[in-house]
């Protein structure tokens, strides 16, 4: 383990201890800080400092926007289910499943548009 990784990860659990130490006591607080993109930001500072590829970038970018999408109704699932009285690890593992459900359709979708993640 080099010291470059270590301080990746480092920063990235941070950000992760911030959330739920926030969510804590505040959860909208908390639910913002999760909504940045702090961790594409930083996987692209990151990607960047590694590679300086512009092109390679460019596509980590445009990939993450498409991926961001078939997640989003996870924020809607989770919450409903736990307010029908759905217990927390069921109530997540049905989001998570619908949002791999997602992930794959959102592929197979834009791979008919010719559009490769």
């Amino acid at each position: 383990m080099t010291l470059y990784w270590a301080i990746k990860a480092l920063v990235s659990g941070v950000i992760v201890a911030t959330v739920s130490e926030v969510a804590r006591r505040y959860p909208a607080g908390g639910a913002l800080i999760a909504s940045l993109p702090l961790v594409s930001i930083l996987g692209m500072i990151w990607l960047w400092r590694d590679t300086h590829d512009g092109a390679r970038l460019a596509a980590h970018a445009g990939a993450t926007f498409w991926y961001v999408l078939p997640s989003l109704p996870l924020f809607l699932i989770v919450p409903a289910l736990l307010r029908s009285g759905v217990e927390f690890p069921p109530a997540l593992a049905a989001g998570c499943a619908v949002t791999v459900m997602l992930y794959v359709a959102m592929v197979a979708g834009l791979a008919r548009f010719g559009v490769a993640l």
